[in-house]
């Protein structure tokens, strides 16, 4: 089987890096080809997508026999997965609220700018627009808002430009091209929605 062979002759830290960038597109259904750099304060590549792209062909393969596509998105530097059974990781409510809101917020600039994918919003702002759909009975806590924004910075849908440490309602967010992908043919309106519906039958 050539797959195999392909696999074997590749230098030991070729395949464990190989072995890392497969498992990360299985936890979470996709690869950003820029992340931004603490450091210089931009966009820089993203080493696991430079992997990703030197084995395509061999990925492609593999997880064909998974039955799971992979697909690529140059326009937003995404390459993602689709496949009947996938299932990321579930993401806590207030999570997922921001999750919605982002995506509006994402959907909204990008319609209005031609060029880039790069969006930025606030804090303020975002919780500004989570109250305005009325999905919530009582406001979040700080250390609830801070642990939904950290869950979304380690699935790489955010980077939180001014830290974690200090978080308040000037704190710049940079949103991720890939959150169009954990939502991909959803509309974020319709369900928040259906949050809100759910809401008033019960106290969940």
């Amino acid at each position: 089987n050539h797959m195999i062979t392909y696999f074997e002759e590749l230098m030991q830290e070729e395949q464990e890096e190989l072995r890392v960038v497969i498992q990360l597109l299985y936890r979470q259904t996709f690869l950003l080809e820029r992340k931004y750099d603490k450091k210089s304060r931009r966009l820089v590549f993203n080493k696991d997508y430079r992997v990703a792209e030197r084995h395509l062909p061999f990925i492609r393969e593999y997880l064909d026999i998974a039955g799971i596509e992979l697909k690529e998105n140059p326009q937003t530097g995404l390459l993602y997965i689709q496949g009947e059974n996938l299932m990321g990781d579930k993401l806590p409510k207030l999570a997922t609220l921001y999750l919605l809101v982002l995506k509006i917020i994402y959907d909204e600039q990008m319609s209005a700018a031609s060029t880039s994918s790069n969006v930025y919003t606030t804090l303020g702002d975002l919780n500004e627009r989570l109250g305005s759909f009325g999905v919530l009975d009582a406001q979040p806590s700080y250390t609830e808002k801070k642990r939904a924004l950290a869950l979304l910075k380690k699935y790489q849908i955010i980077e939180p430009l001014d830290g974690m440490e200090e978080l308040d309602f000037e704190s710049r967010l940079l949103i991720y091209p890939s959150v169009s992908m954990v939502l991909l043919g959803d509309d974020a309106r319709s369900i928040l929605n259906t949050f809100g519906e759910d809401r008033n039958d019960d106290d969940e």
